[in-house]
């Protein structure tokens, strides 16, 4: 794959024929717009260890793609869409792809501050720990503590975090410190097939397996004190924590289904793609609709999924800590999504157009004086949640101007993989991880040994370098870092 450096951290494949096998006959595509890689020599290289450059180079061959597509910094392989790619395509005759989007649809992070500082919990902090490992159901397969009917789970795909506020799992200011206020409007919760509401129904309130987790963090490093002020971070030491989860086998089983509807679409509008993962359809379809009308079910499964795992993170404190402990309280960040498709609006070639924008293992970073934006932030910018590994540091971020230039307002969701799950497994001991981690004063609590090797610290990217190269471009600003001191695990 031929790339040209054309800016600092910034490369280029400019558009070209590419030749695919479709149907067992070799066929032509022509790339659209130009691939934008964001990175230094040393992430690029790591890069191009996989078929990340080639995924996102067929999607610059889809219809109504515009300006530009783009894989990030913490960009790796995925399923049609790399992992941590960035396409906006015309809003009513550019393609739609679930592939896009992914299967865990609204996989998110949220952090959540405290008063607490290091010194103060850490003779509870195994305690603590507990607290949140006994109360919130991890792992493959797991089931919420949460029993609801059907009617019930209606309501949280249709109306997501305001369900939670209603029925007292959430507070008023949750809400807006919500992306979308923790809730996608054009949810219709009778379009999600019974099958899928089955795999998530007993699921709502529980982390999950693989690279989800519950993080109690310590604040490291404040790199603009002002702004960290206004996010709720006051200083050194003091206690965060993060979450990372998403819409659960509901989720996945959507995307399931709408790759095979939209694969079988495709001859009915005479869509040709260069890979079959890449399944689309044009937007206007009855299809591409009644999937944008499922993905925000599961997007709003996925914001209460997070918001209930946090009112039980808030009971672990005050049952730790006690109820009328001065600092038990825990307010929330803010909470955004990183497998997502919404339309927008954007510049391209100086002129305003609206843009369906898949982000998959991408964060929205929208800069200060955005219309979206909660009146808090609106004067800083949209606070970005960039997590790393189990044994690195967190940062929290503001969104900058470049972003809605660059990257359609967006930026790195992690310090993505560098190595399969299967050749993690193979070359790091799920024991020896937790005690290294352990001697470095950070407590890891697992369903699964194996879990703890498929996310050792050493199968991922360097996070400081990948956050780096986004501050460098100007995509987003470094708020504050912070460092795990506590690890819940599927």
């Amino acid at each position: 794959m031929n790339v040209n450096k054309i800016g600092e951290n910034i490369y280029e494949i400019t558009p070209k024929t590419l030749m695919a096998r479709v149907f067992g006959k070799i066929e032509s595509f022509e790339m659209k717009v130009p691939v934008h890689i964001y990175a230094n020599e040393d992430i690029l290289s790591k890069i191009q260890e996989d078929r990340t450059l080639e995924q996102i180079s067929n999607v610059a061959c889809l219809e109504g793609v515009e300006k530009h597509v783009i894989a990030l910094s913490d960009a790796h392989q995925g399923y049609g869409f790399c992992i941590g790619a960035v396409a906006g395509t015309e809003a009513e005759h550019g393609m739609i792809s679930p592939g896009g989007v992914g299967y865990d649809i609204n996989c998110g992070v949220r952090l959540l501050s405290t008063n607490f500082r290091y010194n103060k919990i850490q003779k509870k902090l195994p305690s603590l720990l507990n607290h949140i490992f006994n109360r919130i159901p991890s792992g493959l397969g797991s089931k919420g503590r949460l029993k609801i009917n059907y009617n019930q789970l209606d309501n949280v795909l249709d109306y997501g975090v305001e369900w939670a506020l209603e029925n007292d799992f959430a507070k008023e200011n949750d809400l807006n410190k919500c992306e979308e206020n923790g809730r996608l409007n054009n949810a219709d919760s009778n379009l999600v097939s019974k099958k899928a509401k089955q795999r998530g129904i007993r699921q709502l309130g529980s982390l999950g397996s693989g690279n989800h987790f519950i993080e109690i963090q310590k604040v490291d490093k404040i790199y603009n004190s002002e702004i960290a002020k206004r996010l709720g971070i006051f200083e050194k030491d003091q206690i965060s924590v993060m979450i990372h989860t998403g819409s659960r086998a509901l989720g996945h089983q959507i995307c399931t289904e709408s790759i095979r509807k939209f694969e079988k679409a495709m001859k009915k509008y005479e869509v040709m793609i260069p890979d079959r993962e890449l399944s689309c359809v044009p937007a206007h379809t009855m299809e591409a609709r009644e999937y944008l009308k499922q993905m925000a079910c599961a997007a709003n499964f996925g914001f209460c999924n997070r918001q209930l795992i946090t009112f039980w993170i808030r009971e672990s404190f005050r049952e730790v800590f006690g109820r009328n402990h001065e600092n038990s309280d825990l307010s929330l960040v803010y909470d955004l999504c990183h497998n997502i498709l919404k339309q927008e609006e954007h510049l391209v070639e100086g002129k305003k157009k609206n843009l369906n924008i898949h982000r998959k293992g991408a964060t929205r970073a929208f800069p200060s004086n955005h219309p979206v934006l909660p009146q808090e932030y609106m004067k800083i910018g949209q606070p970005v949640l960039i997590p790393g590994t189990m044994g690195s540091a967190s940062y929290l971020c503001v969104g900058k101007e470049n972003a809605m230039n660059l990257t359609f307002g967006s930026t790195v969701h992690g310090s993505g993989r560098v190595m399969s799950r299967s050749r993690a497994k193979s070359t790091y001991w799920g024991e020896d991880v937790k005690n290294h981690l352990k001697k470095r004063g950070i407590l890891v609590k697992a369903r699964s040994q194996k879990v703890i090797a498929e996310e050792a610290p050493g199968a991922y990217k360097d996070i400081n370098q990948v956050v780096q190269i986004n501050e460098d471009l100007n995509i987003i600003e470094k708020i504050a870092r912070m460092i795990p001191i506590g690890v819940v695990k599927g």
